[in-house]
């Protein structure tokens, strides 16, 4: 028996997080422009890193799409 991937649904979760993950980095980038608010930043640069690795996923999803 072998362990199989869903990486449709895979890929569907990480395409919504990198769509929310790089928009709440543009709102807190917004609040902490106008604000000056370092937690605002903070919570920029996790949603950016978020969407990184969302990113990242879906690169890594597509290439083992094409290996099937």
């Amino acid at each position: 028996m072998t362990a199989r991937s869903a990486l449709g649904l895979r890929a569907v979760l990480s395409g919504v997080a990198l769509v929310a993950a790089a928009a709440a980095a543009i709102v807190f980038g917004i609040i902490a422009n106008r604000d000056g608010s370092g937690t605002a930043w903070g919570a920029a640069v996790v949603c950016v890193v978020v969407a990184a690795i969302a990113a990242t996923d879906l690169a890594v999803i597509a290439r083992r799409a094409r290996g099937r």
